[in-house]
């Protein structure tokens, strides 16, 4: 029996919701718990975010699955390129209504407010792919290393302007639950939304 389409529209803007709940909330526990290092790479830090999602008793409650490769050992050195030893770990959530099955991604970047090959890369190979439709149904997060976020999406506006990409642009939105958010206006499918991990204040670094 087909599900009624706003039904369907209800349950995916939930789905969604409760994504970016559990990848803002493994940002800020992972936070409390000062492990990461402004020396990792982005699947260092990706592991450790999904070592929290996995962890939250609410993806139980909702049904939610990561449906990661292999679990994250707690056991290893957490050095830098500990991640690359595991085997690939992506941020895909995903769920089911019925006999519907939803996914939601989440693609990372690492940034730094004065590397510009950083920001340009978080364009190319971030904001690129989804206005392509090569990923499709998510967002992007930056792990902001270096610097001030304002500043930094500065950066990256700059050069999406020098590009010739003026409407593009990342404009600061109201979100109650991350103050660092953003959104950007695309041709090929309309809004893609930006979050902003500042790991900059970490006092055990």
């Amino acid at each position: 029996m087909a599900i009624n389409v706003d039904v369907c529209e209800a349950f995916r803007n939930t789905f969604e919701q409760r994504c970016f709940q559990l990848i803002i909330g493994a940002y800020k526990t992972s936070l409390n718990e000062k492990v990461i290092q402004l020396d990792w790479i982005e699947n260092d830090i990706s592991s450790e975010l999904l070592r929290h999602i996995i962890e939250n008793p609410l993806r139980r409650k909702w049904k939610v699955s990561t449906n990661v490769e292999a679990k994250i050992p707690k056991d290893i050195p957490r050095t830098k390129g500990f991640a690359d030893k595991l085997p690939r770990i992506d941020f895909r959530l995903t769920t089911f209504i019925s006999a519907y099955e939803y996914e939601y991604f989440f693609e990372a970047k690492n940034l730094k407010q004065n590397d510009s090959a950083l920001k340009r890369r978080y364009i190319d190979t971030g904001i690129n792919n989804f206005a392509s439709k090569k990923y499709t149904n998510g967002s992007l997060i930056g792990y902001l290393l270096e610097g001030k976020t304002n500043e930094t999406v500065e950066g990256i506006n700059s050069l999406l302007a020098k590009d010739g990409r003026n409407t593009e642009i990342l404009k600061s939105v109201e979100n109650r639950s991350l103050k660092t958010y953003f959104e950007s206006n695309h041709s090929n499918i309309g809004i893609l939304k930006h979050l902003f991990f500042d790991f900059t204040d970490l006092s055990n670094l």
